[in-house]
């Protein structure tokens, strides 16, 4: 029996609904307070709300369960030409008076900038719908099955998981002194596992705003066969390889062209694509967009300034053909912003954020089928850029690494470091599987096709 006046034990809390906190009504009036009390010449607000959950498990057992909600209020203001961002998690009355004095006090303090431009006024915002229920008010119990048959399935093939699964969802809100309003509600969620044995292991990760989109176990048994297929791996001289990239390995890699789309990075030749705009660059068989209404995609429908962003083609049949603008360098450019526009200050202008690269209609199985020698890799990791121009990159192989010979995957090899040109790359692509939502380390989401590849160049053999 509990004593009189004792305590009773600290429990965690547990997230609240979707629907309990930070509502677009209480975010709104929060954003019209900041408005209300701006002294800039102009002002711009936006504020997120968001709750993020994780269950991360290892050695087959559950070790954390943790849960955070957080808002962010972010004002911008221009005060005689000058700009300045000063950031609160706080929304009472005091607190946000004393982010409007902070913002305009730093502003006055920083150089003019002959580039600046007036806020924009009220744009159209196309709708998206990224917000689920189910993957919003997912609780630890929900996160908690799945995991237990993840284990389950380990512990049967006699390997050790470890991962996490991640839910949450966030809404933000955006208005600037000028009548733009922009609003965006999303639920996401992630799992990822890593099936281990004694000398190999496999890998696979998934994301979206609905997680019902995937199938955490199907990716477990995905990397469970890995795990199985790559034992005692063999060792393979480096050299030239043909070479089968799954989707998240052409992720990691090719993610590394999105900042070269950035007329900012082309204008001032930190772009692989300086000079060569217009010009045949890749395989004619790659196509290459950015596009955030793609069913596939995720995140907000607009930039950093509030503009809607735009379906842009970047890559037309191996020819770049168009870059992405803020509005200030589209002024610069003599060309139509974009939406692509990075929140003010920055010097890095603008980014494409959604990229989605045409596919084809091989399977991840025909290309190995067709291929008589070659190596299929699962995951890219620890890639850095060695060249910007050229666009060579190293990394390495890891979590399933494939010999194929006369059309079957023969045996698991040891990790390759590989030295390889984007740009080359893309040029030797031969053929493509059908593009897909994939998920990696190295890089964000993207919709990339798997890719089998020509002449790909692995430079030395790792030591796992």
């Amino acid at each position: 029996m509990k004593k009189r006046g004792a305590k009773s034990p600290a429990r965690l809390r547990a997230p609240r609904r979707a629907g309990d906190l930070d509502s677009f009504h209480e975010l709104w009036r929060i954003a019209d307070r900041v408005l209300h009390f701006s002294t800039g010449h102009e002002s711009e607000v936006e504020i997120t709300a968001a709750v993020d959950a994780l269950t991360r498990f290892a050695n087959n057992a559950i070790h954390q369960n943790v849960a955070e909600e957080v808002r962010h209020v972010s004002l911008r203001v221009i005060v005689n030409g000058r700009t300045a961002r000063v950031t609160t998690n706080k929304a009472d009355d005091a607190s946000l008076r004393n982010l409007v004095e902070s913002a305009v006090s730093l502003a006055r303090f920083q150089p003019k900038n002959k580039d600046a431009m007036p806020m924009p006024g009220p744009q159209k915002q196309p709708p998206v719908r990224r917000f689920f229920d189910p993957t919003a008010e997912a609780t630890p119990d929900d996160r908690a099955a799945v995991v237990r048959r993840i284990v389950r399935l380990a512990a049967s093939r006699k390997q050790t998981a470890a991962g996490v699964y991640a839910t949450g969802w966030s809404r933000a809100v955006f208005a600037n002194s000028r009548g733009l309003r922009g609003e965006h509600a999303e639920s996401k969620a992630e799992f990822s596992v890593t099936m281990m044995e004694q000398n190999s292991s496999g890998w696979a990760k998934a994301t979206s705003p609905d997680a019902r989109l995937f199938n955490p176990l199907a990716l477990a048994a995905n990397a469970s066969e890995n795990a199985s297929a790559s034992r005692n791996p063999r060792e393979l001289p480096p050299g030239h390889y043909t070479v089968i990239l799954e989707p998240s390995a052409v992720l990691d890699l090719a993610g590394f062209l999105f900042y070269d789309f950035a007329a900012t990075a082309v204008q001032d030749k930190r772009s692989c694509l300086t000079g060569r705009m217009g010009k045949p660059l890749f395989g004619k068989n790659i196509t290459l967009w950015d596009d955030v209404y793609h069913p596939l995609q995720s995140g907000v429908p607009f930039d950093g300034e509030g503009m809607p962003r735009q379906r842009v083609c970047l890559v037309e049949n191996g020819v770049p053909r168009n870059l992405v603008y803020a509005r200030a360098t589209a002024r610069k450019k003599k060309a139509r912003p974009t939406g692509h526009g990075l929140p003010l200050p920055n010097e890095f202008g603008e980014a494409p954020m959604n990229l989605v690269f045409g596919g084809g209609s091989s399977s991840v199985d025909e290309m190995v089928r067709g291929t008589e020698r070659g190596i299929l890799v699962a995951r890219l990791w620890y890639i850095r850029e060695v060249d910007p121009y050229e666009k060579i990159m190293t990394g390495m192989t890891r979590d399933g690494t494939f010999l194929v010979e006369n059309g079957r995957v023969v045996c698991g090899i040891r990790n390759f470091r590989f030295n390889q040109s984007l740009i080359a790359m893309l040029a030797n692509v031969e053929e493509l599987g059908a593009a897909v939502r994939a998920s990696g380390e190295e890089s964000f989401d993207m919709v990339v096709p798997a890719m089998k590849v020509r002449d790909f160049h692995f430079t030395e053999v790792t030591r796992f």
